[in-house]
């Protein structure tokens, strides 16, 4: 057994051990520095407005239904009582008038606001919605449902209802036009399904008595509003068209609806939506008492480079990095039978260890790649400075800076590349992997580490 060489492998595996823990804690400084940067965000949504969500306009037809409660025996007591007289109960209900069809587009101005050195992304909105609704015919109750002990319905004012996201981002007092008519609107949605938007009672009195059909009236309405991040779209009605556009050139369509038809270039994108009722729950959601989360389209305004995402991927190479330096150190201790100490791996490990604090503290002030570059070029330098005295020779230390530029090269492709990442780093491996395997072939491993280096044996034909 060489046990000097179980015993050196042993020592550095302890210094990797140590710049794991080293690294680790970089790991948890750029996630504490993302939730600072999450919390700065959260921070101006506070004061400017938040993600937006437009929903509508929906038609609410309130109704109370009256109950009789007939006379009721008590079994209970050692002689039955009856109730002596029939009670009334009431039951308030509401009746959801979807639209027939929707359309909306919408224009998304973007800008940037800062708190501190982090900054979030903003937008104002410009809507245009108009499609056909269906006004309620007031003194019919045909279509509601009766309940046992059934006795009559009180039908109440219509109302009609549009959901807004964040209310603070309003920007004026919308104006709705239903079937020619204008609808003051109001603050609140008496929805409980929708947390924050207007509503505005409308005269259905010219609908009563005819059918369906010459009930369906036109609508049209103009919304602008602020609002943070994601913009998103409800489809309540039987046929929705959507489009929206912006000159942001990074959006990411989310949401439940991907768009048919979408555009995206430098000068930033157009995206356009066609769903219908079938493919939606909306309306199931909408009916529920309580807010329970709405399907929609939506786009996110997104940054081009999350740096804090990229800083936490590039630590996460921070061990591989330290593991092919050392894989490299320990051959030119091989090849050119030279002693490094463990506290120069250490000292090499650390400077590794070094470039990811700096990538990140670099890149809150200038752009990502100008941080990676320079923090990059600071660590090759020292340890092309430091290992030419290790190696005993400038050529050596210069060589060996060489090979970590290829190295962080390659760290930088996998960043950008994340759809490549996996092929990219397998193929990084499997190369220094046979680097390794070609250049320690001719090691005699057992003799490693003695008194007498013997680390590569040569034959004259082998050398040939």
């Amino acid at each position: 057994m060489n046990k000097p060489l179980i015993f050196r492998i042993l020592m550095i595996g302890g210094v990797v051990v140590l710049l794991w823990i080293a690294l680790q804690m970089i790991f948890g400084i750029v996630r504490e520095r993302g939730i600072y940067r999450d919390d700065a965000e959260r921070s101006i949504w506070q004061s400017y407005a938040g993600p937006q969500t437009l929903t509508g306009p929906i038609i609410v037809l309130p109704y109370k239904e009256i109950i009789a409660d007939p006379p009721a025996v008590d079994r209970t007591a050692a002689q039955p009582k009856f109730t002596p007289a029939t009670t009334y109960r009431e039951e308030t209900r509401q009746i959801l008038i979807f639209p027939k069809n929707l359309q909306v587009h919408t224009g998304v101005t973007p800008s940037e606001r800062y708190r501190g050195i982090h900054k979030a992304i903003v937008y104002e909105t410009t809507s245009d919605l108009s499609g056909t609704i269906e006004l309620p015919d007031v003194k019919s109750t045909a279509d509601l449902r009766k309940s046992t002990n059934h006795v009559r319905f009180e039908v109440e004012q219509p109302y009609v209802v549009v959901g807004v996201g964040d209310m603070r981002g309003l920007v004026s007092v919308p104006v709705i036009q239903i079937g020619g008519a204008a609808v003051k609107l109001a603050q609140g949605t008496r929805l409980g399904s929708l947390l924050q938007g207007l509503h505005g009672r409308i005269d259905a009195s010219a609908a009563v008595g005819k059918p369906a059909e010459a009930r369906v009236v036109p609508f049209s309405m103009k919304l602008a509003v602020l609002g943070a991040r994601t913009m998103s779209i409800t489809p309540v009605a039987d046929l929705n068209q959507f489009s929206m556009q912006s000159p942001w050139p990074h959006p990411s369509f989310d949401g439940e609806f991907l768009p048919r038809q979408r555009s995206v270039s430098a000068e930033g994108f157009k995206a356009d939506w066609s769903i219908t009722s079938f493919n939606t729950r909306v309306r199931e959601q909408l009916a529920r008492p309580q807010y329970a989360g709405l399907e929609g389209a939506s786009v996110t305004l997104m940054e081009p480079i999350n740096i804090y995402v990229q800083a936490e991927r590039a630590v996460k190479y921070g061990l591989l990095f330290v593991l092919l330096t050392f894989a490299g150190l320990y051959l030119f201790e091989l090849v050119k039978t030279l002693r490094i100490h463990p506290i120069q791996y250490l000292l090499a490990g650390l400077a590794l260890a070094m470039f990811f604090l700096l990538l990140v503290s670099l890149s809150e002030h200038v752009a990502f790649l100008v941080a990676y570059l320079a923090a990059s070029a600071a660590c090759i330098g020292l340890l092309g400075f430091y290992l030419t005295f290790v190696l005993r020779s400038w050529q050596r230390g210069l060589g060996f800076a060489a090979l970590l530029t290829v190295l962080y090269g390659a760290l930088y492709g996998l960043l950008v590349s994340e759809d490549n990442a996996l092929v990219l780093g397998t193929g990084l491996l499997f190369v220094t992997l046979v680097i390794i395997m070609g250049v320690t072939r001719k090691v005699d491993w057992y003799t490693v580490g003695m008194s007498t280096p013997a680390p590569v044996q040569r034959t004259g034909e082998e050398s040939a």
